[in-house]
């Protein structure tokens, strides 16, 4: 059976609830199917997947929904969202569970929405089930040469041990009306914050927002950049971070409230940037202001860039842990996130705004007109590299080095 050409009514493909499933099932038929795949796909029939995946969104908590609900019509898998507010509480249970001798098949998670240091933390310590990632049949389609962090993870090798979900990069917006010519690199934003004191801020670390402007002004700033790419070392800390922390020094002072406080995530700094009481906003999501605008809670002549020579970038992973009771339906579940329906759904805005770790070149023709969406107000205009993330071993000793510099403030 070959998949009929699909009509210009994108929207309906996406939108209506079988016609995902329709699809994802019609394009595995049209696949040879690996034996040992098959054999996956018959054990996963009937199993209930526990996914750990955060909760802080209604979109995304929407976007799992419907992926369970076409995971279900084409294999008979049931996923549970298990909502969690943080990925480190689930590395601690995996942890525990260990600890206790709960071996294959005795433990309560089948797959987890990670990455950064707890993938690091759980490749260490070993709590983690056999590689599986390029096993599944749609990780053909991934792009590992133009998007190289979807087999590295915070300068970690992937191994395999986890399969790639979406694509984050640092990313800043503002309204053109009060920034029509935004800064370019962390040098122009200092330069901007003693232009416009008090106008200018970062979230509080550890929010991962707040670091990542740190590890942003650290590529920027180091001397010994190579060394990031490396296992953190204490006797390199001081010397390969000394620039990050006079950088900092000389922008404090410019910044909300004097550098004495700061917000605490990238949501209470939307929110201001809303409300004209700052000029800059800070996302990992290149189409987040985008589906702001969308929703109303920012104006349509609120844009985004991303710095001229480059902002990290990163990959968001799903991986199964050593003791999955359910680790054949967790592989069936990742390979459906990574099929083209569920990627375009994912990377549509009106349904999550995530950008797609696939390489559309490798696509049928069919299904890469699947990610043909209009441009909407707010998205970035003009891509810039992807910086890799420092090695993830580095990113407790910077916070905890901020914290003991800045972090007396509330």
């Amino acid at each position: 059976m070959s998949i009929p050409p699909l009509s210009t009514t994108r929207r309906r493909l996406l939108t209506t609830l079988g016609a995902g499933a329709a699809l994802h099932s019609l394009a595995a038929r049209a696949q040879p199917v690996a034996p040992a795949w098959a054999e996956i796909e018959q054990a996963a029939r009937g199993q209930t997947v526990r996914f750990n995946a955060w909760a802080g969104s209604e979109p995304i908590n929407a976007y799992i929904q419907w992926a369970a609900a076409q995971i279900q019509a084409a294999h008979g898998v049931t996923l549970e969202h298990v909502k969690i507010s943080d990925a480190a509480d689930v590395v601690k249970r995996v942890r525990a569970e260990k600890a206790a001798g709960r071996g294959a098949g005795e433990g309560t998670v089948d797959l987890i929405w990670i990455n950064g240091e707890n993938f690091a933390t759980m490749k260490r310590e070993g709590l983690l089930g056999a590689p599986f990632a390029q096993g599944l049949p749609n990780f053909r389609y991934v792009d590992t040469v133009g998007k190289p962090t979807t087999l590295t993870d915070f300068s970690v090798p992937t191994d395999g041990l986890e399969s790639p979900w979406g694509m984050a990069q640092l990313t800043f917006f503002a309204d053109r009306q009060r920034l029509p010519q935004p800064p370019q690199s962390m040098a122009e934003l200092l330069a901007l914050a003693r232009q416009r004191p008090g106008r200018i801020s970062y979230p509080r670390p550890p929010e991962f927002h707040g670091t990542t402007f740190l590890k942003q002004a650290l590529l920027e700033h180091t001397r010994e950049p190579a060394a990031l790419a490396r296992p953190y070392s204490a006797d390199a800390f001081a010397r390969v971070t000394a620039p990050l922390w006079t950088f900092l020094d000389a922008l404090h002072p410019q910044l909300w409230r004097g550098g004495r406080q700061f917000p605490q995530n990238a949501g209470a700094i939307r929110q201001m940037v809303a409300d004209g009481e700052l000029l800059i906003g800070i996302t990992f999501n290149p189409n987040d202001a985008a589906n702001e605008i969308a929703a109303r809670r920012l104006p349509a002549t609120v844009h985004s860039w991303q710095f001229a020579r480059g902002t990290i970038g990163n990959t968001h992973f799903v991986a199964i842990p050593y003791n999955a009771p359910a680790r054949a339906g967790a592989q069936v579940v990742a390979n459906f996130l990574l099929s083209p329906v569920a990627q375009a759904r994912k990377a549509d805005i009106a349904h999550w705004g995530d950008p797609t770790v696939l390489d559309l070149a490798k696509l049928p023709a069919a299904e890469r007109a699947l990610f043909n969406a209009a441009p909407r107000p707010g998205q970035v205009q003009q891509t810039a590299p992807a910086l890799p993330e420092p090695h993830a071993s580095w990113v407790d000793p910077i916070e905890k080095e901020w914290v003991r510099r800045y972090g007396l403030g509330g």
